[in-house]
């Protein structure tokens, strides 16, 4: 694979570092005047993900919406051009939208893999759409994108180590596509498949990679998280920031605020605009000594199904015309994770007054430690917990509920962690002496299959051909570390 061919996913780290140290400045925020006076407010996010795939002509990696043009006749593959369409519409919503008067508000979550993917495709369209989504002065306040893992990979069934890698692809993307004024306004992330790990480790990596990383703020399942005690999210918890804490294997502590998405049919909420009609009931919610607007936060896939591709322009559009232009005193509006959070801060509300909440069961395991916490004495409580109580679980949540994304995949889990292993094992002492290692073709390449492997479409879509794809990618990964 020659460079020219290669997304980029690396390179560019004291770039980025520069970039994500780089303060805000409180002052600077552009306050709605009516903040006080709102009660409530909806934060919309759509996202959208294709994954990539060895399937192209002589096995090329090619992305999957290519595959479904190219193989029309299979499936839903017939919906390969409203997909597309998809991708680029909020283009003219938006800002038709602000043209008419209204102040609309949506979040975009776009994996590494679709945006290569638009690229290699050559849909120049699609991609000046969200050039004018995300650079337009005009247009780019109503619009609040959130990083997430540049593959889609899933948590807990991607190796601690390569989180940061995950992180960082995905932001050196987004820094060639649409610059650095823009991704220094990347605040939010949002977890591919909404999965949270719940292993002490694995979520303390997790978090202390989002931080270094220059996030601000998690989106989170509400079923994936419990409160400090072990009990379920009150109702007033689901509306308002909470702070997820982490506790490593060693005792440290570490947290980072989250907007909480509540459960149901993502598509059907955000399709039919729900979030709108769920604020409209709403109260607000007392912080402190501070009453604080609530926010009904969901996110949904922004293509797959009907309600997604037919419903959701019309009723986001109608959703505004309720609400009513812009000078309209509605008492529930739109607003983006980072300018709701933005607008608390602003208004002297203290972080350590948001509830601290947890991974789900976390609270299982200190309790069944008696003493200092260590790694040993994790791993024992766990280990005795799940002999003990059948519904203890460290496979983590997401939106699948009962699906594991561990058990049952060890035919892909053993390959993503010896190319982990082995990615790890050549490059890292390497950067340490040379971190222009980065730029190399070998070591991008090689970063570029250990990241494909990790994408959760492998496991999601079960055995048989994206098994075949996940055993392609690994045996190409395997080749560029031992010869290159």
């Amino acid at each position: 694979m020659n460079s020219k061919d290669l997304p980029p996913i690396c390179g560019e780290e004291n770039k980025l570092n520069e970039l994500i140290n780089h303060k805000r400045d409180i002052k600077q925020i552009k306050l709605n005047s009516d903040f006080q006076n709102i009660t409530s407010g909806f934060a919309c996010a759509l996202h959208m993900h294709q994954p990539t795939i060895p399937a192209g002509e002589n096995g090329e990696l090619i992305s999957h919406l290519q595959y479904m043009f190219e193989n029309s006749s299979e499936g839903d593959n017939h919906n390969a051009e409203p997909f597309a369409q998809c991708y680029k519409r909020l283009a003219k919503i938006i800002p038709s939208l602000i043209n008419d008067g209204y102040e609309p508000k949506i979040m975009l979550d776009y994996s590494g893999n679709l945006l290569w993917g638009i690229s290699q495709m050559g849909r120049e369209d699609i991609l000046a759409s969200l050039k004018l989504l995300t650079c337009d002065d005009a247009i780019h306040p109503h619009v609040e994108w959130l990083g997430t893992f540049w593959s889609h990979a899933v948590a807990s069934s991607t190796p601690p180590c390569d989180f940061k890698l995950q992180i960082r692809a995905w932001q050196h993307h987004f820094l060639k596509l649409f610059g650095k004024e823009a991704l220094e306004r990347v605040k939010g992330f949002s977890l591919p498949e909404m999965h949270l790990p719940n292993h002490p480790e694995a979520l303390y990596q997790l978090i202390k990679a989002l931080i270094e990383c220059g996030y601000r703020w998690l989106m989170v399942q509400e079923d994936s998280v419990e409160n400090l005690d072990g009990s379920k999210l009150r109702d007033e918890q689901k509306y308002i920031p909470n702070r997820l804490k982490a506790k490593s294997s060693n005792g440290e502590t570490i947290s980072i605020l989250t907007l909480i998405k509540t459960q149901g049919s993502d598509t059907k909420l955000i399709g039919q605009m729900q979030p709108y009609y769920e604020a409209l009931s709403i109260s607000k919610h007392k912080i402190g000594k501070v009453y604080i607007p609530s926010l009904v936060t969901q996110i949904a896939d922004g293509e797959n199904g009907g309600v997604m591709m037919n419903e959701f322009p019309q009723a986001f559009i109608h959703a505004y015309k309720k609400i009513g232009q812009k000078n309209t005193s509605s008492k529930t509006i739109a607003m983006n994770g980072s300018e709701y959070l933005d607008l608390l801060e602003y208004s002297n509300i203290n972080e350590e007054d948001y509830p601290a909440i947890q991974a789900v069961d976390q609270h299982k395991i200190w309790q069944k430690i008696i003493g200092s916490t260590t790694p040993r004495a994790v791993e024992k409580a766990i280990v005795e917990l799940k002999n003990e109580d059948n519904s203890f679980s460290m496979n983590g949540s997401s939106w699948t509920n009962n699906l594991s994304w561990e058990n049952g995949y060890e035919n892909i889990l053993d390959p993503i962690s010896k190319l982990s292993s082995h990615f790890h094992q050549k490059f890292d002492y390497l950067v340490i002496q040379d971190p222009s290692i980065t730029k190399t073709e070998s070591y991008q390449e090689a970063l570029l299959y250990l990241l494909l492997l990790e994408t959760s479409c492998f496991r999601y879509w079960g055995q048989g051909r994206w098994t075949e794809y996940a055993k392609t990618i690994y045996k190409r990964g395997e080749e560029v570390i031992k010869n290159k």
